[in-house]
């Protein structure tokens, strides 16, 4: 299996040609790469080793596409658990790149990159670009950030694999962002969608005009957002808004994409496989149901996942998309399954009170949730932003707003909770991804 794997390694395509492979031929790719990732996690990893022993499984019951869901499921802890290089399939000596996570929770995950990994990285990301329709030619100002984090430099050699030419600002002097866009012609950017939210705002402030810009393509991930945040980045802006979506622990940004339908991500599936499982049971759920994304690494090397437990809620689109890429779409991400809180019996995602917020009032989009306890009981209080015109207005209209804000919330999550205007730029604005809860109830 070893020298299978060997064969597969040298024979990734360069092109995007691979979104449009037939079905029968990516399937027959996609067996042939899972059971050489298969045999390489179970002879070079103690962890995957153990887990399908445990199942009395080996390398050589994995006959079908089907037979994915007979191997054990990978988490987060099992990346923190074997820190920093307890996952490791190759030896360091061939390991080019390391990346980890903030390490926000404990210990930093650590991901691992031989130099075939990082070449399928920069096809992956080269073949996110073509989907949004970027070429050779444009101009795109890199704002994702850059060193441990994998969204900047994952961007950044994809978008050179392109053949455009790339700025790499990386996050933050949010006026110098602006300066750029307007000076050095920039055609797209690369950002969180709750950064260029505040990017709109910086420019409002300076006077300049998006419209006026050469500017035509955002690429935004690192965060769930709502359908709601494109329409008004949109709407402000002019720009075509593109979800692309990816985790360290996969790979980085790169894992799938919007194309120009905007209609769901298509996954890279020649490099990964998702499932859709019940989030409680495990249990694999059929095509279109919604649930929790798994995803297995088909062409890794330095530190091959299977069955990954991603908490993203989603689901797998069954129609066909219009673009022709017969890879298979999923749902954009807006929630996961370990942001949820609870309060009062009732399940709550951010993502609820965002939809919430922007139905009733398009031009709030700077929110925070903040979870207190009183007397034994849970309280919920949601902070938005008013606009400095907003403001001047009597205090019978912010009052009105302000119920009109709440009834909204109330619609969407079936609880009545206290909604604060709050005055401009005093919520946090955050230059990688958005803090939209702060918890004290265990304080």
């Amino acid at each position: 299996m070893i020298a299978l794997w060997n064969d597969l390694a040298g024979h990734f395509h360069p092109d995007s040609s691979l979104d449009y492979l037939p079905q029968p031929q990516l399937r027959t790719l996609q067996l042939q790469r899972l059971q050489a990732t298969v045999c390489r996690a179970y002879e070079r990893v103690e962890l995957f080793r153990h887990r399908m022993e445990e199942r009395q499984l080996t390398p050589d019951d994995i006959r079908t596409l089907e037979d994915i869901a007979l191997l054990p499921f990978s988490e987060k802890s099992d990346l923190r658990d074997t820190y920093p290089y307890g996952l490791f399939a190759s030896p360091m000596s061939e390991v080019v790149r390391l990346h980890a996570s903030s390490g926000t929770t404990g210990k930093p995950i650590v991901v691992g990159y031989t130099a075939q990994d990082m070449e399928v990285w920069r096809q992956v990301m080269k073949r996110t670009f073509v989907a949004a329709g970027l070429h050779r030619g444009d101009i795109i100002q890199n704002a994702f950030g850059y060193g441990l984090f994998t969204g900047g430099l994952g961007a950044h050699y994809g978008a050179e694999a392109l053949g455009a030419t790339v700025i790499p600002i990386s996050g933050g002097n949010s006026e110098r962002q602006i300066m750029v866009l307007r000076d050095f012609g920039v055609t797209a950017i690369c950002a969180t969608p709750s950064y260029f939210v505040h990017l709109i705002e910086v420019a409002e402030g300076l006077g300049i005009d998006f419209r006026q810009l050469p500017l035509r393509t955002g690429i935004f991930g690192a965060e769930p957002w709502s359908e709601q945040m494109r329409r008004y980045i949109e709407d402000k802006t002019g720009i075509k808004a593109y979800d692309i979506y990816g985790l360290s622990e996969i790979i980085g940004p790169g894992v799938g994409a919007e194309c120009a339908h905007q209609n769901g991500l298509h996954i890279f599936e020649d490099h990964f496989i998702p499932e859709i499982v019940d989030p409680v049971t495990g249990k694999p759920l059929p095509d279109g149901e919604e649930g929790e994304l798994v995803l297995s690494t088909l062409s890794k090397e330095a530190m091959p996942i299977l069955r990954y437990r991603t908490h993203d809620i989603t689901s797998i689109i069954t129609e066909p998309c219009p673009c022709g890429r017969t890879i298979r779409r999923i749902n954009r991400i807006s929630r996961r399954s370990d942001d949820m809180f609870i309060i009062r019996g009732v399940n709550v995602y951010p993502s609820q009170v965002e939809a919430a917020l922007m139905r009733a009032e398009r031009h709030l989009p700077h929110y925070l949730i903040v979870l207190t306890r009183r007397s034994g009981l849970d309280q919920m209080e949601v902070q938005v932003e008013v606009t400095r015109e907003m403001l001047d207005d009597r205090i019978s209209e912010l009052e009105r707003l302000q119920e009109r804000l709440t009834k909204a919330i109330e619609d969407v999550i079936g609880l009545r909770v206290q909604v604060t205007l709050v005055e401009p730029h005093s919520i946090a604005r955050s230059e990688g991804k958005a803090k939209r809860v702060i918890d004290k109830r265990n304080l």
